[in-house]
């Protein structure tokens, strides 16, 4: 009898789960999320498996010196509606790093996941620091540079 070749997929508890450390100085702020989200959902990986959590944890420091290009560090700007009506609140990308720089990063890297329970999974394998200093120290994180393409 003729032996049928299978493709196989790699579960949660199969893949191998590394820490990766990225420092966001100078970096354009869209390539480095896009390489960041193909990091956490494991695409950059032989075994990546579409419908499960085969990616690695990615630890940004420097968040606060992320580049923009063009006009969009003027014209860039956040909007949050509380649902009621009249509620619409709006902050210019200047004002977001003045307060908390990190979510700039946060916010291009989840658009760029999946919005489904897995994606949700995934939001939390992303740990974003302003600064140089990060707690991760013990997860022995390797240090990547991504390329500017």
């Amino acid at each position: 009898m003729k032996q049928e070749k299978m493709t196989h997929f790699v579960s949660t508890e199969e893949a191998d789960q590394k820490w990766y450390l990225v420092d966001a100085k100078d970096k354009v702020l869209g390539r480095l999320a896009t390489q960041i989200a193909n990091i956490i959902r494991g695409k950059n990986k032989p075994g990546f498996t579409p419908n499960a959590d085969t990616g690695d944890f990615v630890v940004v420091i420097n968040a606060e010196l992320v580049r923009l290009t063009g006009k969009r560090e003027i014209h860039k700007n956040y909007l949050h509606h509380s649902g009621y009506p009249g509620g619409l609140k709006t902050k210019n990308i200047t004002e977001v790093r003045a307060v908390k720089p990190e979510f700039i990063v946060e916010n291009a890297v989840y658009g760029m996941l999946p919005k489904t329970r897995l994606g949700r999974k995934l939001k939390k394998k992303l740990k974003v620091y302003a600064g140089i200093n990060h707690p991760h120290v013990a997860q022995k994180p390797e240090l990547i540079s991504l390329l500017e393409k």
